[in-house]
């Protein structure tokens, strides 16, 4: 029986994790100041909500197809360390990550592949036990993923995808179209703290989090894209 992610998870998550999410927030906003002025494309929640699912499925093999500048990178390679297990294959067009990842995070845990991955698929581990996804965000390459790469994950990998839900409904053919009619057409459900999408779960998370102390926010944004959900 494979774990649903909804908000009562979340929150659970985040009441049994709140002390090493509030180290690894304060390490995370340290990357944030010079000299590294890392630039941050995951608003806090969802970078949190990646943190807490990896937390607690403690995978070995983890996929992130799209690094950018590299915050959801760290962020996944912090939840590794904290594993103390796990090692992660990044891939992206550019290399803008590989300046941004410190040392400390990166040795013996992560591997980064230039290029793109549709052109890398046999690069990609089909050994992977948590997929994360933020490149393109078109409905092309939403279908090549769900065509080529979800067939390769086993079933109850979890999965999250970037940029679905910046506002109510996602924006016809986009990315998010495409998955969310795959995911309906399946009858699988995903999560989203959208504030434009799911403003109740989106208030209730912030009200956990002040409540346990992790309200003061590393980033101005409360705009929450992203979706979660497990493979069928």
């Amino acid at each position: 029986m494979h774990q649903t992610i909804d908000i009562d998870h979340i929150i659970r998550l985040y009441r049994t994790y709140a002390h090493d999410l509030d180290r690894v927030r304060e390490k995370q906003r340290k990357l944030l100041a010079p000299p590294t002025s890392l630039k941050a494309q995951l608003d806090d929640i969802e970078a949190e909500i990646t943190y807490l699912l990896l937390r607690e499925t403690r995978p070995e093999t983890v996929v992130e197809i799209g690094t950018f500048h590299g915050w959801s990178t760290t962020w996944i390679l912090q939840a590794l360390q904290d594993n103390g297990t796990g090692h992660l294959y990044s891939y992206d067009i550019v290399d803008h990550v590989v300046r941004n990842v410190p040392e400390e995070l990166s040795t013996g845990r992560w591997t980064f592949t230039q290029g793109d991955a549709r052109e890398n698929l046999e690069k990609i581990p089909d050994t992977a036990d948590f997929l994360f996804i933020d490149a393109a965000h078109s409905a092309s390459f939403a279908r090549w993923y769900i065509r080529e790469l979800f067939p390769r994950m086993r079933p109850g990998v979890p999965v999250c995808v970037h940029d679905v839900f910046h506002g109510r409904r996602p924006l016809p053919f986009t990315e998010g179209a495409v998955v969310l009619r795959w995911l309906a057409d399946r009858e699988n459900v995903c999560f989203t703290a959208s504030r434009a999408h799911a403003s109740e779960i989106h208030d209730r998370l912030n009200d956990v989090k002040r409540n346990l102390a992790l309200g003061h926010p590393l980033r101005d944004s409360r705009d929450n894209p992203m979706i979660f959900f497990t493979l069928r």
